[in-house]
């Protein structure tokens, strides 16, 4: 699954501004399997799980969990359809319609739509392919930037009532407060930008009705023409078993269940990609365990979260993934932040 390249690049050029050492800007491109000449015009797009590992990888060589959302909060434009639609729209209201629209073209993991309710307004967004759900560094920086869009687009200082992230954040909650300026709220039901109604009658200042129109139909026939990218196996089962957690892990019988299929016939399909049911399971405890960890949360708390029956359990599965105790990992951590 490919997205736009701008993004990467946006990240990329904060992250050289944020250091003065080389070395953690080429760090973060060989952890993330990834080289500057690969982000350089004229290429346009790359893969969104590169993407992903890399806005992630940049908070973690930083020591700075807040670092994407920062960086989020300078995307000022795009050069996409959906962003030149939402240039020449009359009105906020229009440009969160365009999102809801038209956002498959800019990032096909994930969709929006629109909820009016009482006195606010949301922008919710769902997982059309939630194994990108674990990236959590990723989707603060995808909602802080499209705050940002929104400011830049109607050219004021809009603030949200509330951002509404789905992950935990530890103890973090209160940096991100003071980056957006905003409430920030972690461990929500929904992952969500809340409006105060009025300001979807926010006048757009570069609003042209005809370009509008005229970009409104190519992205009709392009939507027409559109072929939603099939998900893998893999990722439809990593989506399943994230929405299982906290607190217990879907079992391969049950998430054949969900998928309507037999147990065998999910393992077939599954070996055909190379990997395993318990595989699975094991890659994505090992990742979100680290992510947990980094996020200031205790082990109890991530032991929990990730469906072990005690500390210990959890302590020996995460020194099989990584070679070390998890202690030891947080101690590594809490040192690289206060550095």
């Amino acid at each position: 699954m490919d997205v736009d390249i701008a993004r990467i690049q946006v990240m990329a050029s904060a992250l050289k501004q944020q250091t003065e050492a080389p070395q953690d800007v080429a760090r973060v491109f060989r952890l993330s399997a990834i080289r500057p000449s690969e982000i350089a015009p004229p290429a346009e797009t790359c893969n969104a799980h590169v993407e992903a590992r890399f806005i992630r990888n940049a908070c973690d060589v930083l020591g700075d969990i807040t670092f994407a959302a920062r960086t989020g909060l300078q995307v000022t434009s795009a050069s996409t359809l959906t962003a030149y639609i939402s240039k020449y729209s009359r009105d906020l209201g229009q440009v969160m319609e365009n999102t809801t629209r038209f956002h498959r073209f800019i990032d096909p993991a994930l969709a929006f739509r629109m909820r009016i309710s009482g006195n606010f307004a949301s922008l919710e967004a769902d997982w059309k392919d939630a194994s990108f759900s674990r990236y959590h560094r990723r989707t603060e920086f995808l909602l802080f930037a499209a705050v940002a869009r929104m400011r830049n687009l109607t050219a004021t200082r809009l603030c949200p009532i509330e951002i509404r992230f789905q992950h935990p954040a530890g103890h973090h909650e209160r940096a991100f407060n003071q980056v957006g300026g905003f409430p920030v709220v972690f461990n929500a039901e929904k992952l969500e930008i809340v409006l105060p109604l009025p300001a979807l009658d926010t006048p757009v200042p570069t609003y042209d009705p005809r370009l509008r129109e005229h970009l409104l139909e190519y992205g009709e026939r392009l939507l027409a023409e559109h072929v939603e990218a099939r998900q893998s196996l893999r990722s439809k089962i990593e989506g399943l078993i994230t929405r299982s957690l906290p607190g217990s892990i879907l079992r391969a019988e049950d998430a054949a269940r969900e998928l309507n299929m037999s147990p065998r016939t999910m393992a077939r399909r599954l070996g055909a990609e190379g990997c395993s049911f318990r595989e699975i399971v094991d890659d994505l405890r090992c990742d979100l365990a680290q992510t947990f960890l980094r996020d200031g949360m205790t082990l109890a708390e991530t032991s929990f979260a990730l469906g072990y029956a005690d500390q210990a359990a959890f302590s020996t599965a995460f020194k099989r993934w990584t070679g070390q105790a998890p202690g030891g990992f947080r101690t590594r951590i809490d040192r690289q932040a206060s550095k």
